[in-house]
């Protein structure tokens, strides 16, 4: 009993001084709220975009440089993080997981919209952006503006319009050089209504399987040939299954870039801006710059592949221009005439 006493009395004194000194716990527990690093914990976003074309392409690049900008920009408290190659969703299915919000961005190809809205078909029209300046004047005009508030009241925010390039047609056999080349010929496209009645009207047959099955399938002669840019055929090495290149321009391949709304909605103010002044950053370096890329690539394909490269004559082009005008009657009643006469304004003023 004498020595538990003394313990005794000890602990109560030390219980006494703490509680006369002013031990708190609930200001202990406030001050662990208002910790500097506690609240940046807190405020980290992660966005998750995922795309389905290689690094070095002009999307792959854009998308890089984007979401460097914007880790800078933030002080690293908005991470994103980059899944390229279809590595976490392919052409087929992101759409529907941005949706769900099992990703946060993607950047599809503008085609890959047409299914849900048809109005995108007008991007698909064959030839009709006779240049890089039409292309981005109906991207940062009058219709890439009606095509992004076309996605207004669903789950998917519009963000911005991205460049890549004109599509060109490779073959396993002799070049595509006038309409008649296409009949009986089998091509992967991508699924896009407008796309699709172009090769009708031509008398070939298409098919719509994902982006990176492209290769397999042309290496198994499953299809005679595909549309793409120079960027995607070289990344993709699509030109080692293909013996013929037919540089036609005969339509252009860019890319929308989308977010998940309710994802979009949940950011702070301060997130969004940095978002939408780094995307108008990126824009404006992928316009120019997607040029240089595809330019680098066909110098490439040029110098070290076993391609037979052609250009349609001025003749060839006119006569694929003729052979594809019921496309433009089929498209006018899905796209609206506000849209079609932008389309068809753009083309008077960059026509040489």
């Amino acid at each position: 009993m004498k020595t538990i006493l003394p313990i005794t009395l000890f602990i109560f004194t030390g219980i006494a001084t703490a509680l006369f000194i002013g031990f708190d716990l609930g200001n202990t527990s406030e001050t662990i709220a208002q910790d500097d690093e506690q609240e940046g914990i807190k405020e980290n976003v992660v966005i998750n975009f995922s795309h389905v074309v290689a690094e070095n392409t002009p999307k792959g690049k854009a998308a890089r440089k984007f979401a460097d900008l914007v880790e800078e920009r933030t002080n690293g408290k908005v991470s994103v993080k980059i899944f390229s190659n279809g590595s976490l969703y392919n052409d087929q299915n992101e759409y529907q997981a941005l949706k769900d919000g099992r990703v946060q961005m993607i950047a599809p190809a503008t085609s890959k919209l047409t299914t849900h809205f048809p109005e995108w078909q007008v991007l698909d029209l064959p030839f009709a952006f006779p240049s890089h300046e039409a292309v981005w004047e109906a991207f940062q005009g009058e219709i890439g503006t009606t095509l992004l508030d076309d996605l207004h009241n669903t789950e998917i925010k519009g963000l911005d319009l991205w460049y890549n390039g004109f599509k060109q047609i490779t073959t396993n056999e002799k070049a595509i050089l006038s309409p008649s080349d296409f009949n009986r010929k089998h091509f992967r496209i991508m699924p896009s209504p407008a796309i699709e009645e172009m090769y009708n009207t031509l008398e070939a047959s298409t098919s719509t399987f994902p982006f990176n099955k492209t290769y397999k399938n042309l290496e198994v002669d499953f299809i005679d040939g595909q549309e793409n840019t120079i960027s995607n055929i070289y990344t993709k090495k699509l030109y080692k299954e293909q013996s013929s290149l037919t540089l036609s321009n005969h339509g252009y391949l860019g890319y929308a870039v989308l977010i998940n709304r309710e994802f979009w909605n949940n950011l702070s103010s301060e997130v969004q801006q940095v978002i939408k002044e780094t995307l108008t950053e990126t824009t404006d370096w992928v316009r120019r710059h997607s040029i240089e890329i595809n330019d680098s690539y066909k110098r490439k394909l040029a110098l070290n592949s076993n391609l037979d490269i052609h250009y349609l004559t001025n003749q060839e082009e006119q006569a694929w221009k003729e052979a594809i005008q019921p496309v433009y009657e089929e498209v006018e009643s899905k796209v609206g005439q506000d849209l079609m006469n932008e389309v068809y304004r753009l083309k008077e003023k960059y026509e040489q």
